[in-house]
């Protein structure tokens, strides 16, 4: 006998896709499938900012600061903008926040349908493709001014190693090597992660490094925040190794930023890049 609390449709076999079913049950619940008055709506929600990443041996670690602006109003000091979407992945959301925030939620569902209907987890490449579906869903609101643009990471146990993919707002799918950076201060930070980055860099040093390229985004983008060492607001920053992901605690990324802010007193542009061994400079 079936259940009559549940409607037919959720008691028949169906796809391992969470967004196929619901884009089947109930389409008007999908981000992308909401119609909008026409005009450009970028400048009436909160937008989310720079993220960075970046891998070194045995992981990879992805950072976010904690401001949204809404035009040239800072509409929010402490959002979170890097969220685990599975054991092994995190996704930083740059872009519209809430629609962004949406799409990561039901990107978090989606991975956990798939793992529950087929008993496996997705490959790191098949996570990667599942989020640039959802981002071509989103191509209709990314025309009106709603872009979501993430930044997808996480630790490959085929390949034993961390990984980076970056999205545009039409769902192409693109590998970074290293490190990335996406959003308004994206620009400044990947040119501070060029100079810093090292691939056997150990885990604090990437963090330090990641903080490094918060601070020099919002150094010269209105739109990042960097470290509030007064109010106690510290970007948030997300670590992934075999062993899985966890968020490094307030106190951690706290002295790391102090240590960061500290040395921008004697050195306002940043750390030196060390020279190669064989160069005459």
């Amino acid at each position: 006998m079936s259940d009559p609390r549940l409607p037919v449709s959720y008691l028949q076999p169906g796809t391992s896709s969470f967004t196929d079913f619901l884009a089947q049950q109930a389409p008007d619940l999908l981000p992308g499938r909401r119609s909008v008055p026409q005009g450009n709506a970028a400048d009436l929600a909160p937008h989310g900012t720079t993220i960075v990443a970046v891998t070194f041996p045995g992981g990879v670690l992805l950072a976010g600061d904690r401001r949204a602006t809404m035009g040239n109003i800072i509409a929010s000091r402490d959002i979170e903008k890097v969220f685990p979407t599975d054991e092994f992945s995190a996704a930083g959301i740059a872009g519209t926040a809430g629609l962004a925030v949406e799409l990561v939620r039901l990107f978090q569902t989606e991975l956990e349908h798939y793992e529950k209907i087929e008993g496996t987890t997705l490959s790191l490449d098949g996570k990667a493709n599942r989020l640039s579906a959802l981002i071509r869903g989103n191509l209709g609101m990314a025309m009106q001014g709603l872009a979501v643009v993430p930044l997808f990471v996480g630790y490959d146990l085929d390949h034993a190693g961390g990984r980076i993919f970056s999205y545009d707002v039409t769902g192409g799918r693109y590998e970074e090597t290293g490190y990335h950076a996406v959003g308004s201060g994206s620009l400044f930070a990947r040119g501070s992660l060029k100079k810093l980055y090292r691939s056997d860099l150990e885990m604090e040093e990437a963090a330090t490094v990641a903080l490094e390229a918060l601070y020099d985004a919002a150094d010269d983008d209105s739109a990042t925040g960097g470290p509030d060492v007064t109010r106690r607001i510290f970007p948030i920053l997300h670590v992934i190794t075999a062993e899985g992901g966890r968020r490094l605690t307030q106190e951690v990324v706290g002295d790391l930023a102090e240590q960061v802010v500290a040395g921008r007193m004697n050195r306002p542009g940043g750390p030196h890049a060390p020279l190669n061994p064989g160069s005459t400079s």
